[in-house]
């Protein structure tokens, strides 16, 4: 990732559904004045998404919030239906606000973006957790590969807030 601590977070759109529509949102409206956890993996529906890390913050939520946390955040290079459908699998309700990035505008503003195309999946997100206060990024954790969930999971995360 070419983003480290103490950076801004890049000015970006990236899209949220609601009432059923996808809606444009800019990253730096969207985190001015709060604190938020943003993390970001390589796909909805993939295995480890799905089994470890997604899962991993709606249980915890209840916990991030006591430590002012005003939003949670998943971000993927998805489609803001596919991560909406995806979230509704995983009861996020208004817990997690998901995220897509189908462009990859984001992620490749932070220098997330990796190779995954042996696996079918063409250019995707590393999976990374971030703690953003005023749009400041206070803490970055990314893995080494995609395939593990350890120091971006949401209960090692927590640990370092």
């Amino acid at each position: 990732m070419n983003i480290k601590e103490n950076d801004q977070i890049p000015n970006i759109d990236i899209f949220a559904m609601e009432n059923g529509e996808p809606v444009k949102k800019n990253t730096q409206v969207l985190l001015k004045d709060k604190k938020a956890v943003i993390f970001g993996l390589p796909g909805a529906y993939t295995s480890v998404c799905s089994a470890k890390h997604l899962p991993g913050y709606v249980n915890l939520f209840d916990q991030y919030k006591k430590k002012g946390i005003d939003y949670i955040i998943c971000i993927s290079v998805n489609d803001p239906f596919v991560m909406n459908a995806w979230g509704k699998e995983h009861n996020v309700g208004d817990k997690i606000l998901m995220i897509g990035d189908p462009f990859l505008n984001f992620t490749k503003a932070i220098g997330a973006d990796v190779d995954k195309s042996a696996r079918g999946l063409g250019i995707r997100s590393n999976r990374y957790t971030m703690l953003v206060d005023d749009l400041k990024i206070v803490r970055i954790q990314e893995e080494a590969d995609t395939g593990s969930c350890e120091v971006s999971a949401a209960e090692n995360f927590i640990k370092l807030i």
